[in-house]
């Protein structure tokens, strides 16, 4: 049997790589993407080369960053876009293998080793895909080759951005081992803490340290820890199939006014199942729960779900659970002031189902194609160029545009 070829592909700081695509005039300036850059809240969810050389790091507070680089431009994020850009490096990749593993939107591992005789060894694949993504997509990628994941993660991170590192069985001692313990996957804050308490500092002193005092420190974690440490990680890379790489699609809104009814919930609500529904569809996702978030004018907020019978996209059938979650949770003690519906546990939306002895699916059927229609619809004439009757019932409410609102997935294994 010969050795596994596993890839590990990581666009280079993407959401801000994207943007400068469509930002062809900030050229050359410090660019982050993040928060709302009009009230200036919020923190960087990803920055450019030049805005990380002047000190801005993911995660920082906007004012921070712009204290750090005065001169640094914000732009909001744009989820729908950066999605798109992902589905269509997932197409590239899938011309090489079926074995493809998202790692968040940006990144992913990818079992070549069936591949090699067809398309060369994992470095010409490697050196390929890196091309196609740069001229395809205007993105550039650092590509990790290696016989195992957890290596070829450590590859992909190793040297950035545009760049390719192999690790082999002939250089890994040298190059791996030397790295700081924190290089690690899964080795957090805390663990390095705990690690640097035993003077381990390093990988290589990772990989060398007795198995059972790992185990007494860290328990089963320790020991698996060990086995990355030394490469010894036989974990598949899961074949493409029908996980979703975000793991939820959520919308939320301050409302034009304090809510005070249950008609005045039902109209916001489905404002938001619309968006939120509508990016579903647009993606080729379903969700398989349902969440709500509401706040009152005292600032009090909580947090509902509910898992639902079969995955779905169909607005009717996101805002009655939508709906339904609300009324059995709140009392009406305060005015309402935020509203939020969250679609999670994303598949893909040609997973099979089960049909439902107790369900209707020519009426399901029927909701989902005129769903399509509305998109379609708005699509060509704008988001009020249609709209559901219940809207007409407030004026003020009805004018909100949730399909402008930011819309904000999270990754399937940072979330």
């Amino acid at each position: 049997m010969s050795e596994r070829v596993i890839l590990h592909s990581d666009m280079n700081c993407f959401y801000a790589s994207v943007e400068m695509l469509h930002h062809p005039e900030f050229a050359g300036q410090p660019l982050a993407v993040g928060g709302d850059p009009e009230a200036r809240h919020g923190i960087v969810l990803t920055a450019n080369y030049i805005a990380k050389r002047k000190g801005v790091k993911t995660g920082m507070a906007l004012w921070q960053a712009k204290q750090v680089c005065p001169e640094i431009i914000f732009v909001p994020p744009r989820m729908d876009l950066y999605l798109r850009f992902s589905k269509m490096a997932r197409e590239i990749y899938s011309e090489y293998t079926d074995k493809i593993e998202p790692y968040g939107i940006d990144e992913a591992w990818l079992d070549v080793t069936d591949s090699k005789n067809l398309k060369g060894s994992g470095m010409t694949i490697a050196r390929e895909i890196s091309h196609r993504i740069k001229y395809e997509l205007g993105v550039t990628v650092s590509i990790g080759v290696s016989w195992n994941k957890i290596y070829a993660k450590l590859g992909s991170d190793y040297k950035k951005p545009d760049a390719i590192t192999e690790f082999n069985r002939s250089n890994y001692k040298d190059r791996i081992w030397r790295l700081p313990v924190s290089d690690l996957l899964y080795v957090g804050r805390q663990t390095n803490k705990k690690l640097k308490k035993l003077g381990i500092q390093t990988i290589g002193d990772l990989a060398e340290t007795d198995e059972n005092l790992l185990d007494s420190y860290f328990g089963k974690m320790g020991i698996v820890l060990w086995a990355f440490a030394n490469g010894w990680d036989e974990d598949p890379v899961c074949k493409e199939g029908y996980e979703a790489p975000v793991k939820s699609i959520g919308n939320s809104t301050t409302t034009p006014r304090d809510l005070e009814t249950d008609l005045d919930v039902w109209i916001i609500q489905m404002a938001l199942a619309e968006s939120v529904a509508a990016r579903l569809r647009k993606h080729g996702f379903k969700c398989k729960t349902v969440e709500i978030t509401v706040r009152d004018n005292g600032l009090s907020s909580f947090t509902r779900q509910r898992h639902l019978r079969h995955p779905t996209n169909i607005t009717d059938e996101i805002v009655t659970e939508a709906f339904q979650l609300f009324k059995d949770s709140y009392k009406w003690e305060h005015p309402i002031r935020s509203l939020g519906i969250r679609a999670a546990d994303l598949v893909l939306d040609d997973i099979p189902v089960q049909l439902d002895l107790f369900g209707n699916q020519e009426k399901q059927e029927k909701l989902e194609k005129l769903d399509r229609t509305v998109d379609e619809i708005r699509r060509r004439f704008g988001y009020f160029s249609i709209q559901r009757a219940a809207m007409y019932q407030d004026k003020v409410l009805s004018h909100l545009d949730a399909g402008t609102h930011t819309v904000h997935p999270h990754s399937y294994f940072h979330g």
